[in-house]
């Protein structure tokens, strides 16, 4: 289900996605007259982003077009301290006039929120850049790619599932363009534009001797790219028992192999319940490492403030003050970022204007630290936010979001194969499936695409039902072997949901395949 808030905006002709928005100079201009208004009122301190969002969406189905959206959303949002409290104000209507109006209006929220305020904000210093900018490195714009086009090769990729044999299938093309300026008090004023893009399709077949069906969802990635995404070379592909990609896609391959894969899945053997070695690849860890170890090191939910979509976290500062609370097997090196080219969350600036960086959350199994920003450096003893601060769109406040949080490769050469013949009990899972975690991130399970028996070292067939559990920490202590770098791709999520009022953000998860030992695995199709 695609959140709302990914559509919204006015709908408009894609022609007019092409059209130069606002001028740079005058969005400094105006932006000085809002920092410049809410220092008059009171602020000590004020940001602005004047933002332009683009969204297309392109959905079919078998033979069919169910639809084609295509929007733009532009405004501002204001958000200033004054009396020692926070105070946000956005609207649509960008001149000298209303944008006075906005701030002033967003000290008055403040000096309301001060009365009621325990603790005034303290905000981690942070020095202007001056002018700066910065622009995903696409190829190929995906918006001046003809709507005929994407739907032409949508319809084909549909023709080559039926073709293939199966009943039903759908596709799609999701595309984002953020043009966002930020300036603040700091004296920073930061210019960039933003792409990311998601081609993806479902494939079902049905057993007409029982009724019963299976799916195969693609093995694309949502990624921080433009249009060239969807040009896939010899070495964009990682074969084996099923072909994955790395930093390119082929959409037609990918639904023709999807296709005979259903079939398979339907004549699959079903899992004996019981402990095995798993084995995950790169398209499937992604999501286990999105809900159990991004999402529990995001500090808000450490401390309560933040319990929704989510839930609150397991890993309490009491865990990280020990500084020795092994989350995880002495393999495993879990780095937080908004740098790795073609990712989802790949920036310059996040929206408080502090420069992306990486640092380390997992260190050798160890909690080392967690996710923050500028109002909540303090409290684990920071002098610098991490530069993980976003807001969805110009009209909502900004807050601590998850960075992409990754996986690091393993440092002694090891490829996929070479792990799987150590295996003598195990399963190989590729692909993102269901998924349940409970509200402290502790305990969970998580299916799958396809999974693989592993016997004696050796692939021995397909398998289906298949889904394992663990808690978070009992699952990376069991983590023995992770592959080297040159199996390291990108997975991640579109739209992770966060806050109330709900907000979305893009993030990728990067691995490499990795060898958990000794999970429990259950039958999903086994009636108790």
């Amino acid at each position: 289900m695609i959140p709302s808030s990914l559509l919204a905006g006015n709908a408009i002709d894609p022609a007019q996605a092409l059209l130069e928005g606002m001028d740079v100079g005058m969005k400094k201009q105006l932006s000085d007259v809002a920092l410049t208004a809410a220092r008059a009122k009171g602020a000590t301190y004020a940001d602005v982003r004047i933002g332009r969002y683009l969204n297309q969406f392109i959905t079919t189905r078998e033979k069919r077009v169910q639809g084609i959206s295509n929007t733009e959303s532009f405004g501002v949002g204001i958000r200033v301290i004054a009396n020692g409290s926070w105070g946000f104000a956005a609207s649509n209507v960008v001149t000298k006039e209303d944008i006075i109006k906005t701030a002033e209006r967003a000290v008055a929220v403040a000096k309301a929120n001060a009365k009621i305020t325990t603790e005034p904000v303290q905000l981690a210093p942070q020095k202007g850049f001056g002018d700066v900018s910065w622009k995903t490195p696409i190829e190929k714009n995906a918006f001046e790619i003809p709507v005929k086009d994407k739907v032409d090769l949508l319809l084909k990729v549909n023709d080559i599932a039926l073709q293939g044999g199966a009943n039903f299938v759908n596709s799609a093309i999701m595309a984002v363009n953020e043009q966002k300026y930020f300036a603040s008090t700091d004296g920073s004023y930061i210019d960039q534009d933003i792409h990311r893009i998601y081609p993806f399709f479902n494939v079902t077949q049905i057993d007409k001797a029982t009724g019963k069906f299976q799916t195969r969802r693609s093995l694309s990635s949502p990624v921080g790219m433009g249009y060239e995404y969807l040009n896939a070379a010899g070495n964009n592909k990682v074969t084996g028992v099923v072909t994955r990609y790395k930093d390119r896609y082929d959409i037609l391959e990918d639904v023709k192999n999807a296709t005979a894969d259903v079939a398979q899945k339907i004549k699959a053997k079903t899992v004996e319940p019981g402990k095995y070695d798993l084995v995950l690849d790169p398209s499937h860890l992604w999501l286990t490492i999105h809900e159990s170890v991004a999402h529990p090191t995001e500090l808000d939910r450490v401390l309560g403030y933040e319990a929704n979509y989510a839930g609150t976290s397991f890993l309490t500062l009491d865990k990280w003050k020990s500084k020795n609370f092994q989350f995880g097997s002495k393999l495993v090196n879990i780095v937080a970022d908004k740098l790795q080219p073609g990712s989802l969350g790949a920036v310059g600036y996040d929206d408080e204007g502090v420069k992306c960086k990486e640092w380390d959350l997992i260190k050798e199994g160890v909690l080392v630290n967690y996710q923050a920003i500028r109002d909540q450096a303090h409290i684990i003893g920071l002098k610098e936010s991490q530069g993980c601060c976003y807001a969805q769109s110009w009209e909502d406040v900004q807050f601590q979001r998850m960075p992409n949080v990754s996986l690091k490769p393993g440092t002694t050469p090891l490829s996929v194969d070479d792990m799987i013949k150590n295996v003598e009990k195990g399963i190989y899972i590729i692909g993102d499936g269901s998924f349940s975690i409970d509200q402290q991130r502790y305990n969970f399970q998580f299916g799958g695409q396809l999974f693989y028996e592993i016997k004696d070292g050796k692939i021995a067939g397909m398998l289906k039902d298949v889904a394992y559990q663990a808690n978070t920490q009992e699952f990376w202590n069991s983590c023995t072997a992770i592959a080297d770098k040159n199996d390291y791709r990108l997975g991640g999520a579109f739209n992770d949901g966060k806050g109330q009022p709900g907000q979305s953000n893009a993030v990728s998860h990067g691995s490499s395949t990795a060898r958990f030992n000794g999970v429990n695995v259950i039958n999903t199709a086994r009636k108790i």
